[in-house]
């Protein structure tokens, strides 16, 4: 069973939470110490076994933890915060267990996503969560620019030492002025919503920020022929090409998009290449 715990006051846990653990004959924990500080907060003690299950031995214990459940155990799995295997261990588990046939079900429970999707202010009937973006800044961009034209709604993690990098690229490959919500500390005394263009974020961001870190970003506009100006047919060709499409196909796909002629979006991308090269 997979447990839904607090991400951060800690009356926000399911009803059922306290009574799952203290029921369960194994509590498979992402980390045992903070486990202990929310039995304790809940007023709980399992009775069970209580292991750890962390990023680092999630491969080894999963077996482990499967064989228990075919032997007839009820086993808990909970995470820091949130729901498991929502960036959090959880995956291999749920996986190894259907692949033998073994029931899983969950007790629901508060979700940093859908708790940052409801405060931003941004559409909400559709949303991608795409979970931490990579560390290095090449990987990062790329991840970014293969999803620059989603129109669904972005929900992103990110840890708040890596907060003003992320915004300053999302900026470069979204534009300055796509509308965005970084939500700080969610249900903490300090919780904060900084809501505004991703250029304004990141210069906000770049002071330093705190706290555990949700990003939403508004998904891009669909736009009409008319109001694709030269730089962004420009930047849409170059996002394709760096997917791997050759230039001309790319200028075809664009042209295609956004329905003007092939002309149009091969005059513009000489004319970005000429000013590149007059530049001093």
């Amino acid at each position: 069973m997979l447990a839904g715990t607090p991400i951060g006051d800690i009356s926000d846990a399911p009803p059922r939470l306290a009574a799952e653990l203290a029921g369960a004959d194994v509590v498979a924990a992402e980390d045992t110490r903070r486990l202990r500080r929310l039995t304790q907060a809940l007023g709980v003690q399992p009775a069970g076994r209580v292991v750890s299950y962390f990023e680092g031995n999630e491969a080894a214990r999963t077996p482990e933890l499967v064989e228990a459940l075919a032997g007839g155990a009820r086993v808990l799995l909970v995470t820091d915060a949130g729901m498991p295997s929502v960036s959090d261990p959880g995956y291999r588990l749920v996986a190894a267990a259907v692949e033998k046939d073994i029931k899983v079900t969950a007790v629901p429970g508060p979700s940093a996503v859908l708790t940052a999707l409801a405060l931003s202010g941004l559409p909400v009937d559709r949303f991608c969560f795409e979970g931490f973006l990579p560390r290095k800044a090449g990987e990062r961009l790329s991840r970014l620019r293969e999803v620059a034209d989603e129109r669904r709604t972005l929900v992103y993690f990110e840890a708040p030492h890596r907060l003003d990098d992320t915004l300053a690229a999302m900026a470069e490959v979204f534009g300055t002025e796509r509308r965005a919500a970084v939500c700080r500390e969610l249900t903490k005394t300090y919780e904060e919503i900084k809501r505004g263009p991703l250029g304004e974020l990141a210069a906000w961001a770049a002071e330093g920020v705190r706290g555990e870190i949700t990003v939403v970003v508004e998904g891009a506009a669909e736009k009409g022929a008319e109001e694709l100006d030269a730089a962004e047919l420009v930047r849409r060709v170059q996002v394709r090409e760096e997917a791997g499409e050759r230039r001309k196909e790319a200028i075809a796909a664009v042209a295609a998009e956004a329905g003007i002629p092939k002309r149009d979006v091969f005059d513009a991308v000489v004319a970005a290449k000429n000013a590149a090269r007059s530049a001093p």
